[in-house]
C-alpha cells in the first residue's frame, strides 16, 4: 500500500510516487519561502510608503506594494491550480485608464486588501505547513526504512513498555514491524496532507478569489442581460411571423376571397369565367395552406415534437441544398426548449452555410453530457464568420441566451469553420 504514496530508491527497490501528493507535499514545502519572501516585502514596503506618506513619497510606494500584491496573487493563484488542483478566477474590478483614477481603484478594491492580508497570513500558515509536512514525512521514512539503515546507529533501539517488558531492536527482523508501523503512519500522513491541502485550498479559494456578493453580482447581471436578450429574441420572433402572415397566407386569403366573390357575380352571366375564377381561387387557398404549413413548422416543427432531434435534423439536412451528414447522440431526451433550441440553431446554421459559407459540405453533430447538449456544425467554406449586431449569428445567440446557452464560432479565414452552442439541460 505505501507503493501508492511515496517513492524512493534503496538498493534495488524502487517504488512510485503519486503524483497528487507529491504536487501537495512540494507545495507546502516551498509556501514557506514565497511565504517569508512576500511577507517581508510587502510588510517593508507598506511600513516605509506609511511613514513616508506626509511628504507625498509615500503615495508611489503605496501604490507599488498593492501592484505587487496583486501580482504576487495572481502568481499563487495559478501555482495554486498546478500544486492543488484548484481553480480560483481573478476577482479585480476592472482598472480605469489615467494614473490617479487607477490608483484610486486599486485601493478601493477589496480583492487587493484580501491580497495583502493573504501574505500577511501566509507566513505563520506557511510555518505551519512546511513543519508538518517535514515532521510526517520524516517520521514515515525514518520508520518504514529503518530495517536498511538500523545497523548505522551508534546505539540499538529499545521500547519500554513497563513492568520488565522491553523490545530491543537490534536486527533488521526485529525492525520490521517498525516499518508496518511507518506504512501505517504513511497512510495517516497521506490523509492528513490531503486533508490540509483541501483547507488551504478552501483559505485560499475565500481570499484570492471572487468574494460571494461579486459572483451573485455578477450572475444578477448575466441573467438580467439573458433575460433581455431572451425578450428580444422572442419580440424579433413575433415580428416575424407576424410579417410572414401578413406578406404570405393573409395576402392569399385575401385573393381567395375575392375571386370567390368574383366568381360568385359571374355564376349565372358567365359560367366558364365563374369556374376558371373558382380553380384560381382554389390553387390560392391551396398556396396559403402550404404557406401557413411552413409557418406552423418555423414556430415548432411536428417532427421535432413527434420524433425529437434525430429524424428533425435528418430531415433539415435534407432540404440542404449542399450534403451535410447528422451524428445525434442525446439519450436521454432533452426537455422541449432545449429541442427547440438545438433544431432552431441547426437550421439557422445551414441557412448561413447555404448563403455566405461558399462550403462543399458540412456536418452536424449533437451530443448529450450529463447537464446540456452540445450541438457542433462545421463546414468546409471559406471561413471569416462573426458574431455580428442584427447578423444570423447574433440572432443565434440570442435564441440560446433565452434558456442560458452559450454559442461560440471559431473561424479562421479559409476555413474551417465551427459553431459549437452548449445549451443547458436545467435552468
Amino acid at each position: 500500500m505505501l507503493g501508492r504514496y511515496i517513492s524512493l530508491k534503496v538498493g534495488n527497490m524502487t517504488t512510485r510516487v503519486n503524483p497528487d501528493i507529491a504536487r501537495i507535499s512540494g507545495y507546502f514545502l516551498l509556501n514557506l519561502v514565497t511565504g517569508i519572501f512576500w511577507f517581508v516585502l510587502l510588510v517593508t514596503l507598506g511600513a516605509v510608503s506609511l511613514g513616508t506618506a506626509v511628504i507625498w513619497v509615500g503615495l508611489p510606494l503605496g501604490v507599488l506594494t498593492m501592484v505587487l500584491a496583486r501580482g504576487a496573487a495572481s502568481a499563487e493563484r495559478a501555482w495554486l491550480g498546478a500544486a492543488l488542483k484548484v481553480d480560483i478566477p481573478s476577482p479585480y474590478r476592472p482598472l480605469p485608464t489615467g494614473l490617479a483614477t487607477r490608483a484610486k481603484a486599486l485601493a478601493t478594491d477589496p480583492a487587493t486588501w484580501r491580497d495583502l492580508s493573504y501574505w500577511l497570513l501566509m507566513l505563520p500558515l506557511g510555518a505551519i505547513e512546511f513543519s508538518l509536512t517535514v515532521a510526517l514525512w520524516s517520521a514515515v521514512l525514518g520508520t518504514v526504512f529503518l530495517p536498511f539503515y538500523l545497523h548505522t546507529l551508534p546505539a540499538t533501539w529499545q521500547v519500554d513498555f513497563g513492568g520488565g517488558n522491553v523490545w530491543l531492536i537490534d536486527s533488521f527482523a526485529k525492525a520490521l514491524p517498525v516499518s508496518v508501523l511507518g506504512l501505517l503512519l504513511g497512510v495517516i500522513a497521506y490523509r492528513l496532507l490531503k486533508g490540509l491541502a483541501r483547507g488551504h485550498a478552501a483559505f485560499a479559494r475565500a481570499m484570492l478569489g471572487p468574494s460571494r456578493n461579486s459572483v451573485l453580482s455578477a450572475e444578477a447581471e448575466r441573467l438580467s442581460a439573458s433575460r433581455a436578450r431572451g425578450v428580444e429574441a422572442a419580440e424579433a420572433e413575433r415580428r416575424r411571423i407576424e410579417r410572414d402572415l401578413h406578406d404570405g397566407a393573409q395576402q392569399r386569403l385575401v385573393s381567395v376571397a375575392m375571386g370567390l366573390g368574383r366568381a360568385r357575380s359571374k355564376m349565372e352571366s358567365d359560367p366558364t369565367a365563374a369556374r376558371d375564377l373558382i380553380e384560381e381561387a382554389h390553387a390560392d387557398a391551396k398556396l396559403a395552406i402550404s404557406e401557413l404549413r411552413d409557418l406552423a413548422r418555423g414556430i415548432y416543427p411536428s417532427v421535432l415534437g413527434d420524433r425529437g432531434l434525430d429524424p428533425a435534423l435528418s430531415s433539415l439536412a435534407a432540404r440542404c441544398p449542399i450534403p451535410v451528414t447528422v451524428d445525434v447522440d442525446v439519450e436521454p431526451r432533452p426537455p422541449t426548449a432545449v429541442e427547440s433550441a438545438a433544431y432552431f440553431t441547426v437550421a439557422e446554421t445551414l441557412t448561413n452555410i447555404a448563403k455566405h459559407a461558399g462550403a462543399t459540405e458540412a456536418h452536424v453533430k449533437v451530443t448529450r453530457t450529463e447537464n446540456s447538449v452540445v450541438v457542433e456544425v462545421t463546414d468546409n467554406g471559406r471561413g471569416g464568420a462573426e458574431v455580428r449586431p442584427g447578423g444570423g449569428l447574433a440572432g443565434l445567440a440570442d435564441r440560446a441566451a433565452t434558456i442560458d446557452g452559450v454559442v461560440v464560432v471559431v473561424s479562421p479565414l479559409g476555413g474551417p469553420t465551427v459553431i459549437r452552442t452548449e445549451l443547458p439541460c436545467a435552468w
